[in-house]
């Protein structure tokens, strides 16, 4: 049982009583898509105060400008032609496209991060992707030539409608590209802190080309992609539209031989993070023992699944720090650290910093340098625990 990963609380929601949801990962014994057994309501999820924001790390952004760049560039995309982006935040991908002259619009159900991508001058329709805002799109914008969603795909609980919907806003030859971390390299880097309430499925290639073959679509293209601790952007269009790249079967091989899909494979995984737990814990039990006192630097969704399932609250923590505006002055779920803004590591010194948000480290170590160079000491929880000087 685990609160929702982004339900940060105000200081006078501390004395609510805070409410926790099943956290269990399952896999389908016919498709062999990994998921998690209970789905949160979206709108508890995404549309009470949603605090993420794509702009936050610069790592993120340069990502981002790429990624819209390589489509228009691979695939010829002109002033006329639309980019859609499901799941679009505060625009950041949206406004790598509109830097190359390509038409732009967003879908976003959080209304306070639908704001501050009009404040960007990216336009945003402020609900969820589907049947009425894709009709509302034809209407309004015309087909699009190419859709794409990054690191939300994973949050839609109905992919078969999610599929319906994309297949019937895209142009005849047009693309969905979309990001997702890749089920390998969780497995493979323990990233176990990735599981929250939010990402509903964890995808690999084998699923995904049954999902896509249903509705005569294909995956023609795979991209490996390092952001996220291991992500995989999937190219997919109608069936015979593009040639299908030998990658594809790669990744395909890659799954079979690591045996990704067997339950073996999440037994042994299962074993690795209660083992993480132990170390880190023992770890964090040892410091306060001498007298060292910590502080977490970053508060990501990922960093409250791993305080909460290792139990780290305010009597190891002093604090933690941010960067994001939403969270700062507020308490993490579940365990009640106090969140504070970056600075404030310089000011306390805390001997050392758990570095919550390991997918941006060497950006948030480098902006924090002042910090070990003033004798501080960081220490990374994944995929196993360490400190560096």
């Amino acid at each position: 049982m685990m609160p929702p990963a982004d339900g940060f609380l105000s200081k006078g929601e501390l004395c609510l009583k805070e409410k926790s949801y099943p956290l269990e990962v399952c896999i389908c014994k016919d498709c062999s898509l990994v998921q998690l057994g209970y789905t949160v309501s979206p709108q508890i999820l995404y549309q009470m105060n949603y605090p993420y924001e794509s702009s936050i790390t610069k790592t993120g952004v340069t990502h981002f400008y790429s990624f819209a760049s390589q489509i228009v560039s691979d695939f010829g995309l002109s002033r006329n032609d639309l980019a859609v982006d499901i799941g679009s935040n505060v625009g950041v991908l949206l406004e790598g496209f509109k830097k190359s002259g390509i038409k732009v619009l967003g879908v976003e159900p959080a209304a306070n991060i639908c704001q501050k991508s009009h404040q960007r001058g990216i336009e945003a329709i402020n609900d969820f992707f589907n049947a009425k805002t894709v009709k509302l799109i034809i209407r309004e914008k015309g087909k699009a030539k190419v859709i794409t969603g990054t690191n939300v795909i994973a949050h839609i609980d109905n992919l078969h409608s999610l599929v319906r919907n994309v297949k019937n806003l895209l142009t005849e030859k047009g693309i969905f590209v979309f990001e997702a971390p890749y089920l390998a390299d969780l497995i493979n880097n323990l990233e176990y802190d990735t599981i929250y309430h939010e990402h509903l499925m964890y995808f690999s290639v084998k699923p995904l080309i049954t999902l896509f073959d249903q509705f005569d679509m294909e995956i023609f293209d795979i991209k490996k992609q390092r952001i996220h601790g291991g992500s995989l952007r999937y190219f997919i269009s109608r069936k015979y539209n593009y040639p299908v790249s030998a990658e594809v079967n790669k990744f395909l091989k890659i799954e079979k031989e690591q045996r990704i899909h067997d339950i073996a494979t999440f037994r042994k995984f299962s074993k690795r993070v209660k083992n993480n737990r132990k170390i880190l814990v023992t770890l964090l039990e040892s410091l306060k023992s001498k007298g060292k006192r910590i502080a977490g630097v970053g508060a990501p969704a990922k960093g409250m699944t791993l305080l909460n399932y290792c139990g780290i609250g305010p009597e190891t923590l002093d604090f933690v720090t941010e960067k994001s505006k939403l969270k700062i002055n507020k308490f993490t779920p579940g365990r009640h650290i106090p969140i504070v803004p970056d600075s404030r590591l310089i000011k306390a010194m805390p001997d050392y910093a758990l570095l919550l948000p390991w997918n941006f480290a060497n950006e948030i170590m480098n902006n924090l340098k002042n910090y070990t160079k003033l004798g501080g000491k960081f220490i990374l929880p994944i995929p196993s625990p360490r400190i560096i000087s």
